[in-house]
C-alpha cells in the first residue's frame, strides 16, 4: 500500500496529516503535454500531493497556469495550488471550481487576507464536497513569521518560502530553518493544529537538510521532473522523508 492509498479518505486536511511528513510535487516543470501519464507515474511511486504553482506577473515576474490546468489533473492525489497572484479574494472560487483541495494566499498579497480565508472556507470542494478545503497563508523570505499569527486561527497550513518566487535556480535558504522553528512556536502559542509547508530550492542533495525542520509538506518540482527519471526522483525524496 503506497502513502497515497493510505490517505484517501477524510478531510482534506485530515490527509494531509496522514501523510505527513511528505512531498508536494510541482507541475511546471512536468510534461504539460502528458499531463494524464505524469498523474499516472506520480501516483504509481506513492507521492499523495500535486502542487501547481499559479502566478500572474504582477506579485512575482512570471506568469503560469490558471484554473483549466488545475481542472486537467484528473487524480487522487491531494490538489495544492498555491496562488501568488495579486488580490485572489476575486479569484479563489475560480480554483476550488477547477477542483483545488488546498488553496494557499500569500500573507503580502491582500491587506484583508482574513476576507480571503473567510471565502475559502465558505466554499465546497469540487471533488468531493465532504473533503472541504483546506486553507493556507504563505510567507515570503522576508515576511516577519510573526505577521502571520493574526490569520492562524483560520488558517490550516502556513508555507514558507525559502526563495523569492518567480526566479528558477535559487539556493535553500539558510534562514529558513530558524524561520520553520519560530513558526511551529507561534502555532504551540496559539493552540491550533496548524501543517507547515517549506518550498523552494529543493533537491535530491538537501532533501534531508529540508527534511529536519520539521515540515510536513515539502515542494518540490524540478528535482523530480529533471528529464531524466521523474519515477527514481520521486521515490528517492519519499524514502528520505520516511527514513
Amino acid at each position: 500500500m503506497t502513502d497515497g492509498d493510505q490517505a484517501t479518505g477524510g478531510t482534506v486536511v485530515e490527509r494531509l496529516r496522514a501523510l505527513a511528513p511528505t512531498v508536494s510535487v510541482g507541475m511546471l516543470t512536468a510534461d504539460l503535454t502528458r499531463l494524464g501519464e505524469e498523474m499516472a507515474l506520480l501516483e504509481g511511486t506513492g507521492v499523495g500531493v500535486v502542487h501547481v504553482d499559479v502566478m500572474d506577473g504582477g506579485f512575482c515576474p512570471m506568469t503560469t497556469v490558471g484554473p483549466p490546468i488545475v481542472k486537467a489533473l484528473r487524480t487522487s492525489m491531494v490538489k495544492d495550488v498555491h496562488l501568488m497572484i495579486e488580490a485572489p479574494l476575486a479569484k479563489v472560487a475560480d480554483y476550488v471550481a477547477a477542483g483545488a483541495d488546498l488553496v494557499t494566499v500569500h500573507l503580502e498579497s491582500d491587506r484583508y487576507v482574513r476576507r480571503v480565508l473567510v471565502e475559502l472556507g465558505n466554499l465546497e470542494n469540487a471533488n468531493d464536497p465532504g473533503r472541504g478545503v483546506a486553507r493556507g497563508v504563505a510567507l515570503l523570505p522576508g515576511t516577519p513569521v510573526a505577521a502571520v499569527e493574526p490569520v492562524l486561527d483560520l488558517a490550516d497550513y502556513v508555507l514558507v518560502l525559502a526563495v523569492d518566487p518567480g526566479w528558477g535556480g535559487q539556493r535553500f535558504g539558510d534562514p529558513t530553518p530558524d524561520r520553520v522553528a519560530e513558526l511551529r512556536a507561534l502555532i504551540a502559542t496559539s493552540g491550533r493544529d496548524v501543517l507547515v509547508g517549506v518550498d523552494g530550492g529543493v533537491t535530491r542533495d538537501n532533501i534531508g537538510e529540508v527534511a529536519a525542520t520539521g515540515a510536513d509538506l515539502i515542494v518540490t518540482g524540478s528535482a523530480v521532473f529533471d528529464g531524466v527519471d521523474p519515477d527514481a526522483n520521486a521515490r528517492f525524496m519519499l524514502s528520505a522523508l520516511a527514513g
